[in-house]
C-alpha cells in the first residue's frame, strides 16, 4: 500500500477502503460496543454528559471503558506504550477510564491512521462492553476514517456523538465537528446529545437547525438527539430518552445502514413540536 502524502487529513475525502475492510474486521469479530463521541471544550458540562453516558449503559448491565483523548484530558501516561491495561483506572464496577490525550498519534501507522489504538484497547480491557472514545473530531477521523462505499458497510461502521448545549459558540463547534467527519472521514450518519434544561426554549430548534444544516449542505444525517439536564445528578436514573438512545446504540443491528428519512425520526422521539 502506497503511503499517503503528509497532507493527507487536510484533504476533505476519505481514506482507502482497505481501512474501512480493517475495521469492519475489527468490530464483526468483537463484542464490544465502540462508541465515538466528539469532545466539544464550548460545553460547560461535558463532565456530565460522559457520566449520564456510562449510567444509561450501566442500566443495560454493559461496562464502559471511557477513553479520553479530549482536549482538557488529562496526558497519556507513558507507561501506556508499555501496557495499556496498567494504566486503566477502575471507578466503579461498571465504568473504567484511561487518561488519553495524546494517545492516539502514539498508534499511527504508515497510512496516518489510529485505528490500531482501537484493538490494542479491546484487548487491554476484556472486562469492557462498551469502548467510549471521547476526543477531537480530527483525532476521530483518524481512528474511525471510513470509505463511503456503494454498499454504505463502510461508513456505517460506527455512528459519531456529537456533544452541545445551547450556546452558540457550543453548536457552531458541533456543526464543525459533523462537517470534518462526514467530508474527512466519511461518517455520514451522526447522533447529538444536548445539554439544556428542561425548559430551554433553543433545544428543539438547535438539534432542528444542526439536522437541516446537515442534510442540506453535506448530505449527511442526524440519526436521533437526547436532550440532557446538566443539573441532572450522576446516580440518577436515565431520562426515557437516554435509555431509548442506550438501547438502540447496543442493538446489534446499530451498524446497519440508516435511511436519509430517520433524520426526522431523530427530531420525532424526542421533539413532538418539531414534526
Amino acid at each position: 500500500m502506497n503511503r499517503l502524502p503528509d497532507d493527507a487529513f487536510t484533504m476533505s475525502r476519505p481514506l482507502p477502503l482497505d481501512q474501512a475492510d480493517g475495521l469492519r474486521r475489527l468490530f464483526a469479530r468483537s463484542r464490544v460496543c465502540v462508541l465515538p463521541v466528539v469532545s466539544n471544550p464550548n460545553v460547560a458540562f461535558g463532565g456530565v454528559m460522559l457520566e449520564r453516558l456510562c449510567t444509561a449503559f450501566a442500566e443495560h448491565g454493559k461496562h464502559t471503558l471511557v477513553v479520553d483523548a479530549g482536549e482538557r484530558a488529562g496526558a497519556h501516561s507513558e507507561l501506556a506504550l508499555l501496557g495499556l491495561a496498567d494504566c486503566i483506572e477502575a471507578l466503579s464496577p461498571q465504568v473504567s477510564y484511561l487518561a488519553a490525550r495524546g494517545l492516539p498519534l502514539r498508534f499511527v501507522d504508515s497510512t496516518g491512521s489510529t485505528a490500531g489504538l482501537l484493538q490494542a484497547l479491546i484487548e487491554a480491557a476484556p472486562q469492557c462492553d462498551v469502548l467510549l472514545v471521547h476526543a477531537s473530531a480530527s483525532e476521530l477521523c483518524r481512528l474511525f476514517a471510513q470509505r463511503g462505499d456503494a454498499d454504505g458497510e463502510g461508513a456505517a461502521a460506527c455512528r459519531p456523538l456529537l456533544l452541545a448545549d445551547d450556546r452558540p459558540a457550543s453548536v457552531t463547534h458541533a456543526y464543525a465537528a459533523l462537517k470534518l467527519l462526514t467530508q474527512r472521514a466519511g461518517l455520514v450518519v451522526h447522533d447529538l446529545m444536548l445539554s439544556a434544561a428542561p425548559g430551554s426554549p433553543r433545544a428543539e430548534r438547535i438539534a432542528m437547525q444542526i439536522a437541516t444544516c446537515a442534510d442540506d449542505f453535506l448530505g449527511a444525517v442526524l440519526r436521533d438527539w437526547v436532550q440532557i439536564d446538566p443539573a441532572t445528578d450522576a446516580n440518577e436514573a436515565p431520562a426515557p430518552a437516554l435509555r431509548r438512545w442506550a438501547r438502540d446504540t447496543l442493538q446489534p443491528t446499530f451498524a446497519s445502514p440508516v435511511a436519509p428519512a430517520m433524520h426526522a425520526y431523530g427530531a420525532q422521539t424526542n421533539a413532538p413540536a418539531m414534526n
